[in-house]
């Protein structure tokens, strides 16, 4: 009893401070806040290649596909859109990847060097209670691939007595399906970053083959000169040309966050080189999954009485082949589990390790992701219905596009890549800029963030009438990253923040020549081995 009391003390749960840490002291770093050690950094070309396929392999990116086919659009309008916006999200993946594949640190200590020591936490946060929603989204998602596992073994799952309202969205076979999906998942947000590389080689073993044979069994089914080549456009005009954009702008939103945080993973490269193969893989990857989805979901349409089922799981509980709808359910498990963990669950620890870092390192970030993500929030209600889906989609993008246009601004514009790692760490250093607020990335979120909101008010509450300023929104991530981008960088170059400019990069290996109590003194003065600011 008196092991389980000492718990309810705030001493109890202080990390143990690594002697190794970049910061001043432990409020300001743990373990996994540092730089990633030499020996850490195991991730290969071909791990950054099962990570975005096993990332394709998405029942988003799946649902996004044929959730715009549902809006009107057809599959020679919808593929275009989706490839583009991968090609584009590639080359950003490449940019501010690079980053942490040179400099070895994460998203949260990484943003310091363009938004200020402070003001980083406010994307910081932002990121946190993002990927929170997002992982209720995909929490959600996996119960309904459980809902028809246990319903392919047992038939009378389905006439359940529903004990919740109609109006909740979700029954009480699935609040239970969605409790026991949380429960598998659960054990595996304590594997550690640098192990967590096998679950998305077995993911991207498992979940490919099966998807493909369910685009056999759709052209089986419905031949192509029937089904998906057949299928016309329900839209004309500009409420197409607006649902294209809209298509596109969602295609570039579905991998925002991971944007954002890209450098999470890539510290983890055995060189900057690994990381490159992004800008080849992703097109291809999802643009593959993206047909997929199209074509199953145009197959749907045919046989099931016409209704566009964009939700794979919704087609999957038409079948009447019990083992078919099993191991198709499984995979699907597979893909949600995958991508929960290390596109969630890790993004939202990463980030509070930096909120809290004496409390909360990467383990107990994802635990305390998996209760409020997983609890907190109503994912079935944005998941009701396929605008809402993209109305989701497209709402996120607000916030964090901006971020990624600011970051690649600074890292590749404005410093050149001449970044002070050491110095990330540290309140009073030389990212201090104006007490602790770089106000050039505050202006640039400015003008590119509120002209955005009038369109993500309609999008939540379609009665509230906000005239042209909608069609802004129809590509917000495309306006928020290109002028938060060009904003931050002519107010860096008019408004220099000298002290920030280098002649070189100074990284972690800079300071590892030093013995443990000399790199202690250099951290604590701020002296910069040796490099002079220009």
């Amino acid at each position: 009893m008196e092991k389980i009391l000492a718990y309810t003390r705030r001493e109890a749960w202080v990390l143990e401070p690594e002697p190794s840490t970049f910061a001043p002291n432990s409020r300001w770093s743990n373990k996994d806040m540092d730089p990633v050690p030499p020996n850490w950094r195991t991730w290969t070309t071909f791990d950054y290649i099962a990570y975005w396929v096993s990332d394709a392999a998405n029942v988003a990116v799946w649902e996004l596909a044929s959730s715009m086919l549902a809006i009107g659009l057809s599959w020679r309008q919808a593929l275009p859109a989706i490839a583009v916006g991968h090609i584009i999200t590639s080359i950003v993946m490449v940019l501010n990847g690079m980053a942490g594949a040179r400099l070895h640190v994460g998203f949260p200590v990484l943003n310091r060097s363009s938004f200020g020591f402070w003001f980083s936490y406010f994307s910081v946060i932002s990121r946190v209670v993002l990927s929170m929603f997002w992982f209720g989204a995909q929490t959600y998602t996996g119960s309904e691939c459980v809902y028809q596992m246990l319903k392919a073994i047992w038939p009378s799952l389905a006439h359940l007595d529903n004990a919740l309202a109609p109006g909740a969205n979700i029954t009480t076979a699935g609040i239970m399906c969605y409790s026991l999906y949380w429960l598998i998942q659960f054990p595996l947000m304590f594997v550690s970053p640098q192990k967590i590389r096998w679950l998305f080689l077995v993911k991207a073993s498992i979940v490919p083959p099966a998807w493909l044979v369910m685009l056999v069994w759709s052209f089986v089914k419905v031949p192509s000169s029937k089904g998906l080549f057949e299928q016309p456009s329900a839209l004309s005009g500009s409420a197409k040309s607006y649902a294209w954009l809209s298509a596109l702008n969602s295609a570039l939103s579905i991998n925002t966050t991971i944007a954002v945080n890209i450098s999470d993973f890539t510290r983890y490269a055995k060189n900057a080189q690994a990381q490159r193969v992004q800008l080849f893989i992703i097109p291809i990857a999802f643009t593959l999954v993206s047909f997929i989805g199209l074509a199953v979901t145009s197959a749907g349409v045919t046989l099931y009485s016409g209704a566009v089922l964009w939700d794979p799981l919704q087609l999957i509980d038409h079948w009447d082949n019990r083992a078919a709808a099993f191991f198709a359910s499984f995979s699907f498990v597979i893909a949600t589990l995958g991508t929960n963990i290390y596109a969630n669950s890790l993004s939202a620890a990463n980030d509070m390790t930096v909120l809290f870092p004496r409390y909360i390192n990467i383990r107990r970030g994802q635990v305390i992701c998996a209760i409020l993500g997983g609890w907190a929030l109503c994912p079935w209600e944005i998941l009701a219905s396929a605008q809402g889906f993209l109305s989701f989609m497209n709402g996120y993008a607000v916030f964090l596009s901006p971020i990624v246009g600011i970051m690649i601004a600074d890292y590749w514009i404005v410093h050149r890549g001449k970044v002070d790692v050491p110095s990330m760490y540290r309140p009073r250093g030389r990212y201090r800029y104006t007490y602790g607020i770089n106000w050039r990335a505050v202006v640039a979120s400015m003008f590119s963030v509120p002209p955005n909101m009038p369109g993500l008010i309609s999008s939540i509450n379609p009665k509230i009438a906000v005239g042209s300023a909608l069609k802004i929104y129809d590509f917000a991530c495309i306006f928020g990253f290109a002028v938060a981008l060009t904003v931050f960088s002519v107010l860096s170059f008019a408004f220099p923040a000298t002290k920030t400019f280098l002649r070189e990069a100074v990284t972690s290996e800079d300071l590892g020549e030093y013995s443990e109590s000399e790199r202690s003194s250099h951290i604590e003065k701020g002296v910069d081995s040796g490099i002079l600011v220009v």
